[in-house]
């Protein structure tokens, strides 16, 4: 077995770990909502962020949705909690490049977010992989933030 097949495997690997397992599934109260949805597919994602102080301080999602989409949630709300918006910002700015097949910022540590890296080369999931984070975008956006 290739270097790049034990990749794949592991990648693979971490996108059902997290479909399977989502972290930070469920909702907030009293928090910024967001509701987006792929009509191209289905997937539909309910966000709920704390944003306290500039501070993602909590982030939760809720939805249904192909395993990459529920899988890029969980990785997102994961990634973005406890940052700056600034910073969740900019870990969409990389995963936006990353999705699109563009050189992105890899001095940043993107953690379990790298796994989904392969969906580039499936145009037609790219949507599926970045619906929470056009979410958490617009939701950070509404608030002017």
């Amino acid at each position: 077995m290739s270097f790049n097949n034990n990749l794949d495997t592991l990648y693979r690997q971490v996108i059902m770990d997290h479909y399977k397992n989502p972290r930070n599934k469920g909702s907030l109260e009293d928090s910024l909502t967001v509701d987006m949805n792929n009509p191209t597919c289905g997937d539909r994602i309910h966000l709920t962020l704390k944003i306290e102080d500039g501070k993602v301080a909590d982030a939760k999602f809720d939805g249904e949705g192909c395993s990459i989409s529920m899988a890029s949630a969980s990785m997102m709300t994961q990634a973005i909690k406890g940052h700056d918006v600034e910073t969740a910002l900019k870990l969409s700015e990389i995963f936006s490049d990353m999705m699109q097949g563009k050189e992105y910022d890899d001095t940043i540590d993107l953690g379990d977010i790298e796994a989904l890296q392969g969906v580039s080369k499936f145009p037609a999931r790219i949507k599926c992989a970045t619906l929470s984070w056009k979410a958490m975008e617009k939701g950070v956006h509404s608030q002017g933030q």
